[in-house]
């Protein structure tokens, strides 16, 4: 029985290394692989610190640190689980804004009503939740005045995209580079 546990160490190892090699062979930028390894430590940790006692070589001493690590790592899950579940890949986004928004807003820019930008000042001015990827998203699914809806053409992953590229462009002053 010892032996199976370790078979299913080395397994769940050999698994983390295979999806972090497919996340490298994607290319993601490294706040993105940051995030997934985040979530991936995130979702392990419950699953070592509830396995049964009688599957892992535990000193008797040790057994009172895993009630410890266990409500860490739900703790920690309840902090982090939501900021990187939603949040949006910055390169995917910059591909989707040029197919689908660099139309009307080139550079941050805004060719219908010239003083409501990308830039961050004009969005805490005119978007309404103020600048966030949550209210970019809402302002892109669902349009506002000229702007269309984009909720039907893009997917809830793409518009995330776009959010986070457009905040990210916004909070680094990026938009004239």
């Amino acid at each position: 029985e010892a032996g199976d546990g370790s078979k299913r160490r080395r397994k769940r190892r050999s698994d983390e290394d295979e999806l972090c090699e497919k996340l490298r062979s994607h290319r993601l930028n490294a706040k993105t692989t940051k995030k997934m390894k985040l979530s991936l430590a995130l979702l392990a940790a419950p699953a070592l610190a509830f396995a049964p006692a009688g599957s892992q070589r535990t000193p008797v001493h040790m057994e009172a640190v895993r009630s410890d690590v266990a409500a860490a790592a739900l703790g920690a899950a309840a902090l982090f689980a939501p900021v990187a579940a939603f949040a949006g890949d910055v390169e995917s986004g910059a591909t989707i804004f040029a197919g689908n928004c660099a139309a009307c807003h080139a550079g941050g820019n805004n060719v219908i009503a010239a003083e409501k930008t990308l830039r961050k000042e004009a969005l805490d001015s005119y978007l309404a939740g103020g600048r966030s990827e949550k209210s970019v998203m809402t302002q892109v699914t669902n349009g506002k005045n000229a702007m269309p809806a984009f909720g039907g053409r893009l997917s809830d992953e793409e518009i995330g995209d776009v959010a986070a590229y457009v905040i990210d462009q916004a909070n680094g002053d990026k938009w004239d580079e």
